[in-house]
């Protein structure tokens, strides 16, 4: 159906996410695959933010990401030795659009990598965004819609979760310039602010505790790491009808220094805060 608008595009959408019998029409079918197709390329993304910092979701589009699984038929798809069989295609043209991709690296289309970004052998899963300059390191996920900034690193293992229902609901976003430590498990819509780092094995859900220590008084928050924080694993006890145990928590334990902001790893930094990546 041409190159469309948003204006265009997302009432089609809507009005087929209501009723999947519309998509028995052309145009309507037509607007979701051209949706996918936009965010393909990157001119369409499942969030934005704004000049104020914050967050926008554009539920529409996570709405075409669901309807596209449905008029998706499974089909055999051979890479070399390698074969597939699955709805949804790979990406393709990667060296036309700038990207590195180690074998077996994946990235599946629908799914947008800037130019200069590099994937190891991870993974890209549909709907999701990854910012010029970023490394996905080895056997790490970027989940479906999840949103990564420029410059980000996510070393070897990192999991960011996959949030694709409900629509409305806010994607994992890791900011520009983060550095996510090794295993460390990002889900359920958190948010990692500029330049932050997370040491191995961190993980932060939208329930887990974010404990500010590096004042006189803890200060904690959910979902949500403060920009240039220097996050590591940590537990604290709670008393349950068995008995007192310890649960997980991340603890923040200091800023991340302008000093070592140009090296090209942060491992000398983050031993000054005894922290392993």
């Amino acid at each position: 159906m041409g190159s469309s608008s948003e204006s265009q595009l997302r009432p089609l959408v809507e009005q087929a996410f209501e009723d999947r019998s519309k998509l028995e029409s052309r145009e309507h079918r037509g607007a979701v695959e051209e949706t996918l197709e936009l965010l393909d390329k990157g001119k369409l993304r499942v969030a934005t933010r704004g000049d104020d910092g914050e967050w926008t979701v554009h539920a529409w589009t996570k709405q075409a990401i669901l309807l596209y699984f449905g008029i998706r038929a499974m089909e055999r798809v051979e890479v070399g030795a390698y074969e597939y069989h699955d709805k949804i295609p790979l990406k393709k043209n990667l060296d036309q659009q700038g990207v590195r991709v180690v074998p077996p690296g994946t990235v599946r289309y629908g799914a947008h990598m800037e130019p200069g970004s590099i994937l190891m052998p991870g993974y890209v899963n549909i709907g999701a965004y990854v910012g010029a300059g970023s490394m996905v390191d080895t056997w790490a996920t970027v989940g479906s819609c999840a949103q990564v900034g420029k410059g980000v690193h996510l070393s070897g293992g990192v999991g960011l979760g996959g949030v694709l229902e409900p629509p409305g609901a806010k994607p994992v976003i890791i900011e520009d310039g983060a550095f996510i430590g090794s295993r460390a498990i990002v889900v359920e819509g958190s948010r990692i602010g500029e330049e932050a780092v997370l040491g191995a094995n961190v993980v932060i859900t939208a329930s887990t505790k974010i404990i500010d220590v590096t004042g006189p008084e803890p200060v904690e928050t959910r979902g949500y790491v403060p920009p240039r924080s220097v996050v590591i694993p940590g537990t604290r006890p709670k008393r349950f009808p068995a008995g007192e145990y310890q649960i997980p928590v991340a603890l923040i334990i200091g800023q991340r220094k302008a000093s070592t902001d140009k090296k090209v790893t942060l491992n000398e930094a983050l031993r000054d805060f005894g922290v392993s990546v």
